[in-house]
């Protein structure tokens, strides 16, 4: 048993390899990052907290013994001085910049804080005294207490200041290291990765061209003309998705080709059948009879009329060999035969053609209106009582050719319709056991074959006769191909 080929995907390969690269630049990145948001978190919260102190001296050191003095003075009252709230204030904000604040600067703020308990006191002392009207000596003393009081505290302040300071200042020297380091560690890495790159690369490089070097062959083979040309399996996912797509290309072009030459000999056949049946020896014989009757019964016009309308219908149907003809000749071929059959049928067969001269330089495929004629006399008009008219149209209408032959025979029954219609369907031109639809299986299968479209004819019938109608995209000589063969 041969060796199994792991499977291995060129997508699998790429993701694995950015993964790696991506981990491998990004997570360094990451870490320092975090660093140094952590590291800058810190000296923010390191500033403000200094900056509140900040605002706290400028209090405890000048505004508090300001108003007090104002009340010793009698300029103010204490309840309009707002001492107390300055002290509150003063208070709150060391307690709160102390629970934020590292284990070894705090000693200085818990200091401050004491000290600004003595510092309230020696206000209630103040406001106890006023009060009691004691003599402003006294109260200047106290007030010189409260001023070396307020001075001890804004000195523990300068002392936190100057410890976080230092703090910052180690901070910011880490910070530093930290970025160099950072720096250093990402271009190792950022080399290392390039290293990673380049050999991964031509890893990849090397699981995709042979595989494609092999497609590359076969695709040339096969753009060649030799369709028996696959291409071997391979480990690769995507490209084994493609060799099996190709393959399979080349089985349907391998079997389009061989339906291709079956379809150009039914379509061979179809039109051979189709001119013998136009050549019909009864209806050559009936012509010719009829135009010797006319003769010998002295009508030259009519004689002369028959035999132009012979000569144009098989002028027309041979065409000297092409496939292409003006609308205008179609139209004259139809004529040449609905005259003809006139003659013999006059007086159970009318028509009327309505095929405008406007159109007439278009270009159409030969031989596509005379057997639907055909097959609305012999098999609506003719055995019907009393005869009836066939009625040809044809108009341009957004870029196709629509065409009608209409008649008033007979009709046909739900279940002839449906069989002529499978016959259409499946491309069987022979004829069936209840008779007619030789001419329409032909017609269909040369417009599907020759127009290249989906559908060909579509009938309508009933008590009151059938309709065939179609339509073909509308050609002028320039637009058909010069390997054609047309008739001007």
């Amino acid at each position: 048993m041969g060796r199994i080929k792991k499977e291995r995907s060129i997508q699998g390969a790429i993701n694995y390899l950015s993964h790696r690269l991506v981990l491998m630049l990004v997570l360094p990145i990451i870490i320092s990052l975090v660093l140094m948001l952590l590291y800058a978190w810190r000296y923010h919260s390191a500033i403000t907290r200094m900056g509140k102190i900040a605002e706290l001296k400028t209090t405890v050191n000048e505004e508090i013994p300001e108003k007090l003095w104002n009340v010793v003075s009698g300029r103010e009252s204490f309840p309009q001085s707002s001492v107390y709230k300055m002290i509150i204030k003063v208070n709150e904000t060391i307690e709160t910049v102390t629970d934020q604040t590292a284990e070894e600067n705090r000693i200085s703020l818990i200091v401050a804080r004491r000290t600004m308990d003595t510092l309230e006191n020696y206000v209630d002392k103040l406001r106890d005294n006023i009060n009691a009207e004691v003599p402003v000596v006294e109260n200047e003393a106290l007030l010189v207490e409260v001023r070396d009081i307020a001075a001890l505290v804004d000195s523990m302040l300068n002392e936190y200041i100057e410890l976080e300071i230092k703090s910052t200042a180690r901070m910011s020297t880490t910070l530093w290291l930290i970025v160099i380091i950072t720096a250093v560690f990402e271009i190792l890495v950022l080399l290392v990765a390039m290293l990673f790159r380049t050999r991964s690369m031509k890893a990849t490089a090397r699981l995709v061209r042979k595989p494609i070097e092999r497609l590359e062959e076969v695709t040339a083979l096969l753009a060649d003309g030799t369709l028996n040309a696959r291409i071997t399996d391979t480990e690769v996912t995507e490209l084994r998705n493609l060799t099996k797509q190709v393959n399979n290309m080349a089985d349907r072009l391998e079997a389009m080709m061989e339906q291709s030459e079956k379809d150009a000999k039914r379509l061979r056949k179809a039109e051979l059948r189709t001119l013998q049946a136009q050549i019909n020896p009864h209806f050559l014989y009936n012509t010719l009879d009829a135009i010797v009757w006319k003769a010998e019964a002295g009508e030259s016009e009519e004689v002369i009329s028959l035999t132009s309308s012979l000569s144009d219908f098989f002028r027309i149907s041979l065409s000297s060999g092409a496939d292409w003809i003006p609308l205008s000749q179609e139209k004259k071929h139809i004529e040449g035969y609905l005259k003809i059959q006139q003659t013999r049928y006059r007086d159970i067969m009318k028509y009327e053609i309505d095929i405008p001269d406007e159109i007439g330089d278009r270009f159409v495929l030969k031989l596509l209106l005379q057997p639907l004629v055909e097959n609305a006399l012999y098999h609506g008009i003719k055995i019907k009582r009393g005869g009836g008219v066939i009625r040809v149209s044809a108009k341009e209408e957004d870029g196709y050719l629509k065409f009608s032959v209409k008649d008033t025979g007979c009709g046909m029954s739900e279940a002839q319709l449906e069989e002529l219609s499978a016959r259409m369907k499946k491309g069987q031109p022979s004829v069936s056991v209840s008779g007619g639809g030789f001419g329409l299986v032909n017609v269909n299968m040369r417009i599907r074959l020759y127009y290249n479209e989906p559908e060909g004819l579509k009938i309508t019938s009933g008590p009151d006769g059938t309709e065939v109608y179609f339509k073909v995209p509308c050609r002028t000589k320039e637009e058909i191909s010069e390997n054609e063969s047309i008739s001007g």
